[in-house]
């Protein structure tokens, strides 16, 4: 029985995707290198520096370790100054409502994000209250596809994987949910993949997912 949810942020709980997308095109567009959103798409899920070499695919320039490091930290720089402008109001419809219904039926809540702004994120919007458990970048020395977030966030619920949902919006997050064993949930650009072991086009039909006592059993093979 899933007694544990373990969800993604970015493009699950909020919807900061066009930050980080505008966030690389800025820095794409000081270095007058081409970028689109195409290319901010395969961004999804993946660490800062994987993101980067996406940023640099299409410049001939050989850049360096510690140059690399300036322009990770020049878009982070640019992407918190847009997340401080983050409020509650700007979390989808359905989220809190859905948090706090999963909440009274008794299932245990926690992030499972790689993102190292998570913490920000999540005081801004309001979200971190209706949470078990957090973990983020700062916990994790690998990032998703490896199953490493989902099976932190677990212990941090002290729940076993198999109790567990993993709930993603990026194919290489619901890789990471199997790989940890979970039952995985896919939603957005992940569910039109038909990633996950189920796949939602929003937030709050998760409500009728885990309303289904059987739905484990109902598993896609």
């Amino acid at each position: 029985m899933i007694q544990g949810i373990c969800f993604d942020l970015d493009g699950v709980l909020v919807q900061t995707d066009n930050l980080h997308y505008l966030a690389w095109k800025g820095l794409a567009d000081r270095l007058g290198i081409p970028f689109d959103r195409a290319q901010g798409d395969r961004c999804r899920g993946i660490s800062r520096m994987e993101s980067l070499e996406i940023v640099l695919e299409h410049t001939d320039h050989i850049y360096s370790a510690e140059e690399k490091e300036r322009f990770a930290q020049e878009k982070n720089e640019t992407y918190r100054a847009m997340l401080a402008r983050l409020s509650p109001s700007d979390l989808p419809a359905d989220v809190l409502p859905t948090l706090r219904e999963l909440r009274r039926r008794g299932y245990r809540l926690a992030l499972a994000s790689g993102s190292k702004n998570a913490g920000l994120i999540l005081t801004r919007t309001g979200l971190r209250p209706l949470l078990d458990a957090v973990a983020d970048g700062t916990c994790i020395t690998r990032s998703k596809p490896d199953p490493e977030i989902f099976l932190t966030a677990a212990q941090m619920l002290d729940l076993s994987p198999q109790a567990c949902a993993a709930v993603d919006d990026a194919v290489a997050g619901v890789q990471a949910g199997r790989a940890a064993g979970m039952v995985t949930v896919g939603i957005g650009d992940s569910a039109r993949r038909s990633a996950g072991d189920y796949n939602l086009m929003c937030f709050g039909q998760l409500l009728d997912l885990f309303l289904q006592p059987d739905f484990k059993s109902n598993l896609r093979m």
